[in-house]
């Protein structure tokens, strides 16, 4: 069987069990159960904690598993690695520190930095010829600063609003665009591509729908310039031989803009229907 890996709390807990269900699988039914088999898929799904999944797949302990890729990277498992980004749990880590004190990454040469990702930011700063002091956190790391504890901060943005509450501001590259990601251990194990495919066929059903149209035969090429599908959309011939029905695939988050401009060219009977799946 596939021992898979399933964050069992946090941000990424949810949206990894919705994708596993609508990928088939058979998960967990009660929060509180650590170890569940799929027979019917042949897969068994461990809940761990997102922080240590990159330790026991790294190891070979399991096959694969989800986690992020600031917890990849933070853990330094060397056997772990990326196989597949999903697409929801987005994230990204900034350096900050008291307004007007840094303006570049070598302003903290020799300084102490805290941190709740110390081998993500101890990683980057090698990268990069910096050497700090690491302030190791579990949590709250915008207080640092003002408790005393260190002279800037590395950790997660998304507004900025809670590091300019503590009096903080941002400063230099980004140290990480984060995402939950599919990772795999050293040896890739039997019923990997199967998870990855089905994986990639709910990825593809959340970001496209079916769009289904009356044209005028004249214009096919000009609506397909507007919505030219995957590969090329089918298009059957009606009863009426001046006309045809298209059907093509098109990206949800533009669907709108594209029904209005097929329905300005002539396109009628314009209907949008969701996509549960897909195999491409």
């Amino acid at each position: 069987m596939l021992r898979i890996a399933v964050p069992n709390k946090g941000m990424l807990a949810e949206t990894s069990a919705e994708l596993l269900a609508e990928a088939g699988y058979t998960g967990r039914r009660d929060p509180k159960d650590l170890h569940v088999i799929d027979p019917v898929n042949e897969v068994e799904f461990f809940y761990l904690r997102p922080k240590d999944i990159a330790t026991y797949v790294g190891s070979g302990a399991l096959d694969v598993g989800i986690t992020g890729r600031d917890l990849l990277l933070d853990a330094r498992m060397p056997g772990a690695r990326e196989i597949e980004q999903l697409g929801f749990g987005g994230s990204t880590f900034r350096f900050a520190g008291p307004p007007g004190r840094f303006h570049a990454l070598s302003d903290l040469e020799g300084l102490r930095v805290a941190t709740a990702y110390p081998g993500l930011v101890d990683g980057f700063l090698d990268e990069q010829g910096v050497a700090v002091d690491l302030v190791p956190l579990d949590g709250a790391v915008e207080s640092a600063v003002q408790l005393g504890v260190a002279d800037a901060v590395a950790d997660v943005v998304s507004t900025g609003t809670t590091l300019k509450q503590a009096g903080l501001e941002i400063f230099g590259p980004v140290l990480l665009e984060s995402e939950a990601v599919l990772i795999g251990a050293p040896v890739e194990a039997e019923g990997t591509e199967t998870l990855l495919r089905r994986l990639r066929g709910v990825m593809v059903a959340r970001r496209y729908v079916l769009i289904d149209y009356d044209l005028p035969a004249s214009l096919v090429d000009e609506a397909v310039a507007l919505a030219p599908g995957i590969e090329s959309p089918t298009i059957s011939p009606l009863r009426d031989p001046e006309w045809v029905a298209v059907r093509v695939m098109s990206p949800r988050k533009t669907v709108n803009q594209v029904m209005d401009a097929l329905y300005a060219i002539g396109a009628r009977a314009i209907l949008v229907t969701a996509i549960h799946n897909a195999r491409l």
